[in-house]
């Protein structure tokens, strides 16, 4: 059986000009076995695609939703879906 998931999340609140996607990656690479990306959209949100083991994007989620993020998360609203793969790693866009 593959538990492999694809995780869409959208940060709202304080969270450009702070190393917030920087640290979105470390997360990542720290729960291991994701790939995908952290992107600054243009109205302040920060977009995170992660893809791999759902325990590891529902340990991202609950970080994004956490107290340990850099600047202010007000919110996160997330999407689930099959994973598409064509990632190298987690990157920082």
């Amino acid at each position: 059986m593959n538990d492999d998931v694809r995780l869409v999340a959208w940060v709202r609140g304080s969270v450009q000009g702070v190393g917030f996607r920087w640290f979105t990656r470390a997360k990542a690479l720290e729960l291991g076995g994701l790939s995908g990306f952290a992107l600054n959209l243009p109205d302040g949100r920060v977009q995170v695609v992660a893809e791999g083991p759902r325990s590891g994007c529902e340990g991202l989620l609950d970080w994004l939703r956490g107290d340990d993020t850099p600047g202010r998360v007000d919110g996160v609203t997330e999407i689930w879906d099959t994973p598409r793969g064509g990632y190298d790693g987690f990157a920082i866009r």
